[in-house]
């Protein structure tokens, strides 16, 4: 069995304005495993930012806990790459670890092996406008990478990419995950991807953000998330999810 990494119980976030208050998180408890990967989908505006806001510190919390269990250290994805254009891209992913002040030879070689290993070689000193939209996730996802994180928090990593170039990257960022040993709660409003990538996944519903139903997510022969979306379980768990989500248009 493994050991959870972080325990997150009874969670609330309540928002106040001039208009009053509005409740965002209500009640929310789920325990979370060491090198799962773990997927949350929801109706747009449930909460679900809001969520990783406030694991990665970023937001405070109203009520309830966030339990780490050993050394907590997050890296946080955002959406975009948010890559610097008058950086390389070995400077861009350098640029965690001169915030942290980490940036020792020992990290630095580490950086560059990542980049080596992952396909970047030849674009070490090139800079983001001479990448693919998939590329410059790639060198973010390395950049955050470097700092060593234990938990990995991604936010849409994809929304921002075409559907052809989605695909590809949700194979790269698996193998990646996988290969560094690490745990990952990511959000997304693609079914399809929690299913291909994940190994829970949680349905939340709408705002207040409660957990509505948790998946086992168990495919035939799962590997690759490409190859995980032929599995014969994989329209079943599409189903339920898409009924549980309950959302009209």
């Amino acid at each position: 069995m493994q050991d959870n990494i972080l325990a997150i119980k009874n969670l609330k976030k309540i928002y106040h304005d001039k208009s009053g208050e509005t409740l965002a998180i209500d009640d929310l408890s789920i325990d979370i495993k060491d090198k799962e990967i773990v997927a949350f989908v929801g109706p747009s505006g449930c909460g679900k930012s809001t969520l990783l806001g406030i694991l990665a510190g970023l937001e405070e919390k109203s009520d309830g806990q966030v339990i780490f269990n050993g050394r907590k250290k997050l890296g946080y994805m955002l959406q975009t790459d948010s890559l610097m254009p008058w950086r390389t891209i070995l400077e861009n992913a350098l640029i965690g670890l001169e915030i942290s002040k980490t940036k020792t030879k020992e990290n630095i070689d580490k950086v560059n092996k990542m980049l080596d290993k992952y396909g970047l070689h030849d674009f070490k000193d090139k800079y983001p406008r001479n990448l693919s939209g998939g590329m410059r996730q790639r060198v973010a996802l390395i950049r955050t990478l470097a700092t060593n994180p234990n938990i990995l928090l991604l936010d849409e990593p994809y929304s921002a990419l075409d559907y052809q170039t989605r695909l590809a990257l949700s194979n790269d960022l698996y193998k990646i995950i996988k290969e560094e040993g690490k745990t990952v709660l990511i959000i997304t409003h693609d079914i399809a991807e929690a299913i291909s990538m994940a190994d829970r996944i949680v349905v939340l519903s709408k705002r207040p953000c409660k957990i509505k139903k948790i998946y086992d997510v168990n495919l035939t022969n799962k590997g690759l998330p490409i190859d995980n979306r032929k599995a014969p379980e994989f329209s079943i768990y599409y189903d339920k999810i898409w009924r549980d989500l309950d959302v009209h248009l």
